[in-house]
């Protein structure tokens, strides 16, 4: 028992960690917040990602591509947009929180089986 009882504060912190990760959202926590302060708001970068890469899978990879390495050439965004904000810097987010900051920009704004 003694045993166990010098462990618990190690086991809590651990807990406490293990429930901080999972409830970290890189969508929200980290795209939302620096894309508030610009005039154009996400879903319009969605649908321009949209009608021009179609499907699920390539507007994704594209989205990641660009995330990575910006650049205007690869930017759906407008030139007047770029010169006045510039072109983001690459992304500093983990692949693995890229990843789910896509997957969850998909599940916000796409329109398949929501139109009727």
């Amino acid at each position: 028992m003694e045993r166990l009882m010098k462990r618990l504060p190690l086991l809590m912190l651990l807990a406490a960690v293990i429930l901080t990760a999972a409830q970290r959202d890189p969508y929200r926590n980290d795209c939302v917040r620096c894309h508030r302060k610009l005039p154009v708001t996400l879903d319009k970068f969605f649908f321009n990602y949209l009608l021009k890469y179609s499907s699920e899978r390539e507007v994704k990879a594209a989205l990641y591509s660009f995330l990575r390495h910006p650049t205007k050439k690869k930017a759906l965004a407008s030139e007047e947009l770029i010169r006045q904000y510039g072109l983001m810097p690459p992304s500093r987010l983990s692949d693995t929180d890229l990843r789910r900051a896509i997957d969850t920009y998909w599940e916000t704004y796409k329109v398949f089986g929501k139109i009727k």
